[in-house]
């Protein structure tokens, strides 16, 4: 479970403006990638973002490129999930590899405004802001897995580290 300050999108915000392409093959250190996360769309995101911080977006967040550094330098800016009417394909799987938690749940986008304060529980599916309750789909258990390991390769490490 997370609690944070919303901070608001709207539709197709394209990993062009998560994560500026002309840093995609000159930056490569993650906590760098972290001071330009969202700044062709929020010069404030990147200064002011705090630990468990929650990007609210309307439909298709992450359209674009399948450029992997757009959930690297969210999840190392410190936010702690993304709530989304959709999400593309590609960014929702990368989110999950960086162990980004990402979760659908239009109604709530509708609700949220900037700066609210948001609850999420991933394992019983449940988003709580504005003295409303909301109902997303859960997690499945391997993807909390995951995002408790602290991403794909921090998982996968640790599985085989067990055999």
């Amino acid at each position: 479970m997370i609690v944070g300050k919303v901070w608001k999108y709207g539709d197709d915000i394209n990993t062009d403006v998560i994560f500026p392409g002309k840093y995609t093959y000159t930056i490569s250190d993650r906590k760098e990638m972290a001071e330009h996360a969202l700044e062709d769309l929020d010069s404030e995101f990147a200064k002011n973002v705090q630990k468990n911080d929650i990007i609210v977006a309307g439909k298709n967040f992450g359209c674009g490129s399948s450029r992997e550094q757009a959930a690297t330098c969210i999840k190392e800016a410190g936010a702690g999930a993304i709530i989304a009417k959709s999400f593309s394909r590609l960014f929702f799987r990368n989110a999950i590899n960086e162990g980004l938690p990402v979760v659908e749940c239009p109604e709530a986008v509708d609700l949220l405004k900037k700066g609210d304060t948001a609850e999420v529980d991933f394992i019983n599916g449940k988003l709580k802001a504005g003295g409303k309750e909301f109902d997303f789909v859960k997690l499945p258990p391997f993807i909390l897995e995951i995002f408790n390991d602290g991403g794909l390769l921090p998982h996968t490490k640790r599985k085989l580290d067990k055999k």
